[in-house]
């Protein structure tokens, strides 16, 4: 038996398990799963998908204290369910764990103008059957950092930079192992500037990236650099031509890694295109290539949504369509 939401526990029913309503803020239903590989950095340290069972791990700094790691999966109908590894937590523990989990999911996010959007345009109508929450990290600066080790390299590189970045700099979780990544959190701003350079070089293997990684997490940590308050601003505070000048301003980031990292914050605005997304486009159009200008066009009757618009376009095949 499932446990009940947070504030409502049964007796008899797992002690550590925390339920949360599939539902969006105006109603809208969410697909767990679609969120949970809603893009490729989830599978990312401190993340990992376990695509057999269909859940996702992932380890939480929890502010002062040692970190924790949760198992995110579907509960009772309806619900999804977070499991805290290791022994139980405190009742306050627990409120900050499922506050958490739910910015990590965007549960909050009031998904009902896209959807009204999309339930015009023929091939994107299916995702009003809960698709289209973009998974984000738990702080900005690890998804600025998370998206300078994804370029102008192949995924396992960037698994490789991820992991060793979590693996050596990153909290040993409650319940860890000694050694190794999993357990871990994503490293402090602090961590990662007083890591030297050699560390960048040999170990994390960043190549031209250690500069960027370095002064970035600098910034950061002396507070020269508020990364988090571009994450809370919202468009009327931060227009989204200025959001993508800040993002521009920052050592290492193009404009592949801006409009990434914009859709990540749910800035969508800004189409995302790069060596993955352009092929895989022209490929599900049955062409060898389509022109930047092609692609932009035809998602700009999404708006503010293009860029979501065009990413749900191209990973509608990451999950199977359920059975009639």
């Amino acid at each position: 038996m499932r446990q009940s939401h947070l504030e409502r526990s049964g007796a008899g029913q797992p002690p550590s398990e925390i339920s949360f309503p599939l539902v969006g803020p105006a109603g809208e239903k969410i697909d767990l799963w679609r969120v949970l590989v809603s893009h490729g950095m989830t599978a990312l340290p401190p993340m990992t998908i376990d695509e057999r069972a269909r859940t996702m791990e992932i380890t939480l700094s929890m502010d002062g204290r040692r970190p924790r790691t949760v198992c995110i999966q579907l509960g009772r109908p309806g619900c999804g369910a977070v499991t805290p590894v290791g022994p139980p937590p405190s009742s306050q523990v627990r409120q900050k764990l499922l506050a958490s989990v739910r910015h990590v999911l965007r549960l909050d996010e009031d998904l009902s103008e896209f959807y009204a959007l999309a339930s015009t345009d023929p091939d994107l109508a299916w995702v009003t059957g809960g698709a289209g929450r973009m998974v984000r990290s738990a702080t900005v600066f690890e998804d600025v950092i998370k998206t300078i080790c994804t370029t102008n390299c192949a995924w396992s590189a960037t698994e490789r930079m991820v992991g060793a970045l979590c693996e050596h700099l990153g909290d040993r979780a409650v319940g860890a192992p000694r050694s190794g990544v999993r357990g871990r959190s994503f490293p402090s701003p602090e961590a990662m500037a007083r890591a030297d350079e050699t560390f960048y070089r040999d170990v994390v293997r960043a190549g031209y990236r250690a500069s960027y990684l370095r002064e970035i997490s600098r910034r950061v940590a002396e507070g020269s650099l508020d990364l988090e308050a571009l994450g809370r601003a919202g468009p009327d505070d931060l227009p989204d031509d200025e959001l993508e000048r800040h993002l521009l301003d920052l050592p290492g980031v193009g404009p592949y890694s801006a409009a990434h990292i914009m859709l990540i914050l749910g800035r969508y605005s800004r189409v995302v295109l790069d060596s993955w997304t352009r092929p895989k486009y022209a490929r599900l159009l049955g062409r060898s290539t389509v022109k930047d200008t092609t692609i932009q066009k035809r998602f700009r009757r999404h708006g503010r949504f293009a860029g979501l618009a065009f990413w749900m376009f191209l990973t509608r095949d990451w999950v199977d369509e359920p059975d009639e």
